[in-house]
């Protein structure tokens, strides 16, 4: 509230110009202002933590150690990570003798991406299929939840194996951890690179030629 204070003097019987002292209460404000505070506490939702989820490997008893190796193999996807944003991969068991068996990608949606959603395309349409149902609310979010883990976690579903180089950047680590997020990949692990994946990349940009020495 405004408060308006008038003072004059009369001096010889003549009037001189009326003086205003303007004084501005700003106390309301700060009732304005607490008020105002509260009500978008109350009404904001908090950011929810960002999570990974890690999935643990499981055991599957009824085949022998030898069919288990033979079966992780098989839907075993190895990323090499390099410098210069360069990106490989190989599948399976690598192949020392033939460099045409790591192939070269990119980071960009038609790359690595799109291998990863072609080798997980079950999984990705089953979790589609979820997601819809829960947009129309015919399952919880619970449900929802569980399901989806257990899709991403089935028999047929690849597993990724992480491999960055010293020459690689923390982007392209960040870069493909978010496609295993992106195309619904629920196994996935980073390791160490190992000599022979040095081998296979000097092979590589060599055109076999290493390959070629070790045969003669």
């Amino acid at each position: 509230m405004a408060e308006v204070q008038e003072s004059g003097n009369k001096k010889g019987g003549k009037s001189k110009q009326k003086k205003m002292t303007v004084r501005v209460d700003f106390t309301p404000m700060v009732d304005m202002n607490m008020l105002l505070i509260t009500f978008f506490m109350l009404c904001t939702t908090l950011s929810k933590p960002q999570t990974m989820e890690i999935s643990m490997p499981s055991n599957d008893k009824d085949l022998t150690e030898d069919q288990q190796t033979q079966v992780k193999a098989s839907q075993a996807i190895t990323l090499l990570l390099d410098g210069d944003d360069k990106l490989y991969y190989y599948d399976g068991q690598p192949n020392y003798e033939d460099y045409t068996s790591l192939k070269e990608t990119t980071y960009a949606a038609d790359g690595l991406r799109a291998m990863l959603l072609q080798r997980n395309a079950v999984a990705v349409n089953e979790v589609n299929r979820l997601k819809q149902a829960k947009e129309n609310l015919s399952i919880s979010e619970e449900d929802y939840t569980k399901q989806v883990s257990e899709v991403k976690n089935g028999k047929n579903t690849p597993t990724v194996i992480i491999k960055a180089t010293d020459d690689a950047s923390y982007k392209n680590l960040i870069d493909a951890l978010d496609e295993m997020q992106i195309c619904n990949i629920g196994k996935y692990v980073i390791t160490d690179i190992t000599e022979g994946d040095d081998f296979l990349l000097e092979n590589y940009e060599k055109k076999g030629e290493l390959s070629k020495n070790i045969a003669r």
